[in-house]
């Protein structure tokens, strides 16, 4: 489902000075799998994962969504690749404080090729049941707790029902109650849906949650290995 082929990421910081954020990256991922990349912070985690959704080009491979090289298309083809086949759990909820739940919700639809779907709201209320916040529909952002809000970013992430979801730090705000929680969530949607989830995080403690865990240091992959 994403493949990195020798894939390295070069920022320039100055004329004389560059920072390498991810080089000589050789990863498969399967469809269907659960993958946890940790790492400290500066490790080339999230880097990796915004060259997974196209949303980086690399400096030097090749990076495959689905067997697409994300960079041999156009920005409207990885746009609309990325809104089909790809949802985002980012580190903060990132919710639209004017906008209610559910309208949190349905937001993905807006950006669908063909224009919302006729059952926007009724999707939106079911994925709101799955991940256990189907009460809270009426509410605005502020109302909820932390872990609620990540809760809707979850909902709305698999609101066009993609094949991949990839999850950025979703958890380092909360509390250890929390945590495991938004965890036990993953892998629950993982295990209904069979999705393809990448989620990085600095806490190693929560490989055991995916199928397999990559281990990553100055830009590199250190070890992959089943859980």
């Amino acid at each position: 489902m994403i493949a990195f082929d020798n894939v390295a990421k070069i920022y320039p910081v100055t004329k004389d000075m560059r920072v390498t954020a991810v080089h000589g990256v050789n990863l498969e991922i399967s469809a269907g799998e659960f993958v946890v990349v940790t790492g400290r912070s500066g490790s080339g985690k999230t880097t990796l994962l915004n060259l997974a959704a196209g949303l980086t080009q690399p400096t030097s491979g090749r990076v495959l969504l689905d067997g697409q090289d994300l960079w041999q298309m156009s920005d409207r083809q990885r746009s609309v690749l990325r809104a089909q086949k790809v949802g985002f759990v980012f580190q903060f909820p990132s919710l639209l404080p004017s906008l209610t739940v559910l309208e949190n919700v349905t937001l993905p639809a807006i950006f669908q090729p063909n224009g919302a779907r006729a059952d926007a709201g009724q999707h939106a209320r079911e994925l709101l049941e799955q991940v256990g916040l189907a009460p809270k529909a009426g509410v605005y952002p502020r109302q909820l707790s932390a872990g609620q809000q990540q809760r809707v970013v979850i909902a709305r992430a698999l609101f066009n029902q993609p094949q991949v979801l990839l999850a950025d730090e979703p958890t380092s705000d909360l509390d250890e109650q929390t945590e495991h929680e938004i965890m036990e969530l993953f892998a629950q949607i993982h295990a209904q849906t069979r999705l393809t989830v990448v989620l990085v995080t600095h806490t190693t403690q929560l490989v055991s949650y995916g199928t397999r865990a990559v281990r990553m240091a100055e830009g590199q992959i250190l070890t992959a290995a089943d859980t």
